[in-house]
């Protein structure tokens, strides 16, 4: 006996018009889904969030003069890196000073690196153990001139450092670990150094991470505003950190395809079912 079944002698003329209405919005589904999700996405940005250094709305000076902040000399801390290199007017004399590689040891001009220890000290030749941190790197000049006097007549030294790092990490486009040839680095510099923010970056809560005396401090720097270029936090150490979290764009973004993508993957699933189901007939 056979049970009840759906034959075309009783499929009425409503039921196919509705079937054929629902096809047609099904094949639609996709491209009202697509239109959803760039709308979704595609969160606009005010320049207010974007834009650097940005003029105060009762401002009509067509330029602006900001005072600098005093640059303070960075001081060396245990495990910094720095390069020292002794001439004098009897260079034989002054080579006892400049341990270098064997494989450079042909140059005289090479610098020798010196690794501060734990205990803020370093170890040269003869004159044994300085302690240097805490100390700029033109106090370490004018400190190591006086002892080597007792071996040299009329010393030279360039002291610089060799590995003045600091590290971008967050909304930039190349994060990393950046050298800089020079001691005046600035947090505008830094940021150009790895490609600039990206549009998701928050320019109002850039977070400055610098150690000293052991500890970390964790400074929030606005990047929107026009006074950085007074603050003390302009200019850059060895060592500092400096972290771009992400704005609300990116976690309004994210939470958005969270959100949606469950509901675009059924869709799309029950299309496929149906347009399968609808060749095979």
């Amino acid at each position: 006996m056979k049970g009840p079944g759906i034959t075309p002698s009783s499929i009425t003329k409503s039921q196919i018009m509705l079937f054929k209405a629902s096809t047609r919005t099904i094949k639609h589904t996709p491209l009202t889904l697509l239109v959803l999700c760039i709308v979704v996405f595609s969160s606009c940005l005010s320049r207010k969030q974007t834009d650097y250094f940005q003029v105060k709305k009762d401002s009509a000076k067509a330029m602006e003069v900001l005072p600098l902040n005093v640059l303070r000399d960075p001081v060396v801390q245990p495990y910094d890196l720095i390069n020292i290199q002794v001439n004098s007017i009897n260079p034989d004399a002054a080579r006892f000073f400049n341990p270098v590689p064997e494989s450079e040891a042909a140059d005289t001009d090479v610098p020798t690196a010196y690794m501060v220890d734990s205990l803020g000290q370093i170890e040269m030749p003869i004159i044994g153990k300085v302690k240097v941190a805490g100390m700029t790197t033109r106090v370490i000049r004018d400190t190591l001139r006086v002892r080597l006097e007792k071996f040299l007549q009329n010393p030279t030294l360039q002291v610089y450092y060799a590995s003045f790092n600091v590290t971008l990490l967050g909304e930039v486009k190349i994060p990393g670990l950046y050298n800089s040839k020079t001691e005046k680095l600035t947090i505008t510099d830094a940021l150009g150094m790895a490609g600039d923010l990206t549009i998701y970056g928050d320019r109002k809560k850039v977070m400055l991470i610098r150690e000293m005396d052991g500890k970390k401090f964790l400074t929030n720097i606005d990047l929107t505003r026009r006074d950085i270029f007074m603050s003390p936090d302009y200019f850059l150490r060895p060592g500092d950190i400096i972290y771009v979290p992400a704005g609300k764009g990116r976690i309004a973004s994210a939470d958005a395809f969270y959100r949606i993508a469950p509901l675009v993957i059924s869709t799309l699933t029950l299309l496929s079912l149906i347009m399968y189901r609808n060749s095979s007939n």
